[in-house]
């Protein structure tokens, strides 16, 4: 699992970025919008968070 779930959570990032532009530009609720970008975020943040080297 080590080696998948770093790519599974770009993957999830990319999924969640996207879906976030598409209701930015569809003029969702700016709540909804921003909930939506930090998921994105913190996704991508957990896929580097597990590439880096070193214990925790």
């Amino acid at each position: 699992m080590g080696g998948v779930a770093p790519i599974l959570l770009f993957a999830v990032a990319g999924i969640l970025l996207g879906g976030t532009w598409s209701l930015y530009k569809q003029g969702a609720h700016k709540g909804v919008v921003i909930v939506a970008g930090v998921l994105a975020l913190l996704s991508a943040a957990g896929g580097v968070a597990w590439l880096m080297p070193g214990e925790a």
